[in-house]
């Protein structure tokens, strides 16, 4: 871990507060080559209603198109929380070089929590991991947003309760 690791994940933080803004997962990530931001993503999955519409897929996505390569080797993705199978295996296909996360997912987590999908020695590619990266930052977006959607539902439920 370093600085510009730091730097770079407050960059994705600000994607994940772009997502919370709009009552999406506070979820950010970017994709950095030869020190530029390449691109930039933040979970889409309410507002696009689908269900691979993932900061990692769309930064990915993205960076492929600006690149014309669907090979991202020289490239690192910085996210705000350990990526999913789904976004983990799509790391492994795009061949990005590094993922650097910040939260970890104690209940979806492929970058080391439940397994690690990235440094699987049996696929053709392997990335290098770093976790924890200014971790309490992105942990606490996720906490407070999931403990404000809680606070509305019961707020609804009782309102819901005191017309009856």
């Amino acid at each position: 871990m370093n600085e510009q690791d730091h730097y770079y994940m407050s960059m994705a933080i600000e994607e994940a507060k772009k997502a919370e803004a709009i009552m999406e997962v506070p979820i950010g990530a970017i994709i950095v080559q030869n020190g530029e931001v390449i691109a930039r993503g933040h979970n889409m999955r309410e507002t696009e209603q689908r269900s691979i519409a993932h900061a990692e897929l769309l930064a990915i996505d993205k960076a492929c198109k600006k690149l014309g390569t669907w090979r991202l080797e020289e490239s690192t993705l910085y996210v705000t929380l350990e990526p999913c199978p789904m976004c983990a295996g799509a790391i492994v296909l795009s061949r990005v070089k590094r993922v650097v996360f910040g939260a970890y997912d104690p209940k979806g987590g492929c970058a080391g929590t439940l397994m690690n999908l990235l440094t699987e020695e049996k696929f053709n590619h392997q990335a290098e991991v770093e976790g924890g990266v200014l971790e309490e930052e992105c942990g606490e977006l996720l906490t407070n947003f999931f403990r404000k959607i809680r606070a509305e539902k019961k707020k609804k439920k009782q309102a819901s309760q005191d017309l009856q």
